[in-house]
């Protein structure tokens, strides 16, 4: 790829309606044409052989050939081609067998098309781009496990006001979750975790999730 000739690029997801919906999206930008789309990663394969792309933005879970699976065979067949991961998992274990297989970037489902854009010409160029729950996953699984508190000893009081809930919730939105497997893993509703992060915002003077993250990991919460 040149720079006047656009990024060709293969999508793969099985999924139709995200499939179809990452095409028009992509596919309208400058710069990006969408010379294929799978939907599984045997096809993936296929339509990588045939159409020599400059990049494939990959689906983790698929049948016939999962993501992974198509990630160590791209890497070994078509070695050319950036391998940029888009899924809706971000655990330790999905994030990290991506990238040893050999993903250039990871991104979850919830990125927009402008960040989605970035990290294909990122990839392409060599570099790696992840978001930010993404970054969180990877500090966590490669942070020591912090040793657990003696029987009977008194949990330390949280820094700027939080309460001891609201520093467990900061700790988990480090980790990663969403506000809703945040709600599912501590029993509550989605009403009353959204209200403990804004109070979290206000008492950390955070604009956003990843201004939290920072925050938490400079307090060596979560």
């Amino acid at each position: 790829m040149t720079a006047d000739q656009p990024l060709r690029l293969v999508i793969a997801d099985d999924q139709a309606s995200v499939r179809e919906g990452l095409v028009l999206l992509l596919g309208g930008l400058p710069g990006i044409e969408v010379v294929g789309a799978a939907a599984d990663g045997e096809q993936a394969l296929e339509l990588v052989a045939e159409h020599k792309p400059d990049a494939i933005l990959l689906d983790l879970h698929m049948p016939v050939l999962d993501g992974i699976g198509a990630t160590r065979r791209l890497v070994a067949e078509h070695p050319g081609v950036a391998i940029v991961v888009l899924t809706t998992y971000v655990d330790d274990t999905s994030v990290l067998e991506a990238l040893r297989a050999g993903a250039r970037s990871y991104l979850t489902k919830d990125a927009d098309r402008t960040d989605i854009a970035r990290a294909l010409q990122a990839a392409v160029g060599g570099l790696t781009v992840f978001d930010p729950r993404v970054q969180a996953t990877l500090l966590a699984a490669a942070s020591p496990p912090a040793a657990s508190p003696a029987p009977g000893a008194r949990q330390p009081e949280p820094p700027d006001g939080l309460t001891q809930r609201e520093a467990e919730i900061l700790g988990l939105i480090a980790q990663g979750l969403t506000n809703g497997e945040i709600a599912e893993r501590l029993f509550l509703s989605n009403h009353t975790v959204k209200t403990h992060i804004n109070r979290i915002f206000a008492k950390t003077g955070s604009r956003d999730r990843v201004a939290a993250i920072g925050y938490a990991q400079r307090h060596n919460i979560g």
